[in-house]
């Protein structure tokens, strides 16, 4: 056999065996879409800081606040004025925007601006070990 023979055999191999990845990665839903419930991680790494930051999630960015014995918000923390990452203050209860001062309430409303729209919430829950959240 001729090396490019051999070399276009091989290609060919690759190709065929990495179809069925192909067709499923091209077909797949995007989980987000359908409104379920999706994890966004465990209950323990709640409750070790008091929040959980999911920014790759199926649902999306997201940050969960509280833990999993009390009462918990989830909120995309996306400023909605600058697109920069806002950060839980527990102390005063609020999301704060480190780029431009914007201030959120738990409820994700506007506290102070510049935003001044409301940050994208989601309702939270723990179901097993798993912290999950549903769009609202």
């Amino acid at each position: 056999m001729k090396r490019r023979d051999f070399i276009n055999w091989v290609g060919l191999g690759l190709i065929v065996s990495s179809l069925p990845v192909a067709i499923a990665a091209c077909s797949s839903q995007t989980p987000s879409a359908s409104g379920d419930w999706q994890t966004v991680g465990t209950s323990a790494e709640l409750d070790k800081t008091g929040q959980l930051l999911a920014k790759n999630s199926p649902a999306g960015p997201v940050l969960v606040v509280g833990t999993s014995k009390a009462a918990m918000t989830a909120v995309n923390p996306t400023c909605t004025h600058a697109g920069c990452t806002v950060a839980w203050k527990a102390e005063a209860k609020k999301f704060v925007c480190p780029c431009h001062g914007s201030e959120y309430g738990v409820d994700g409303k506007v506290l102070k601006g510049p935003a001044t729209e409301a940050l994208k919430t989601y309702a939270a829950k723990i179901e097993g070990n798993s912290v999950v959240v549903k769009p609202t």
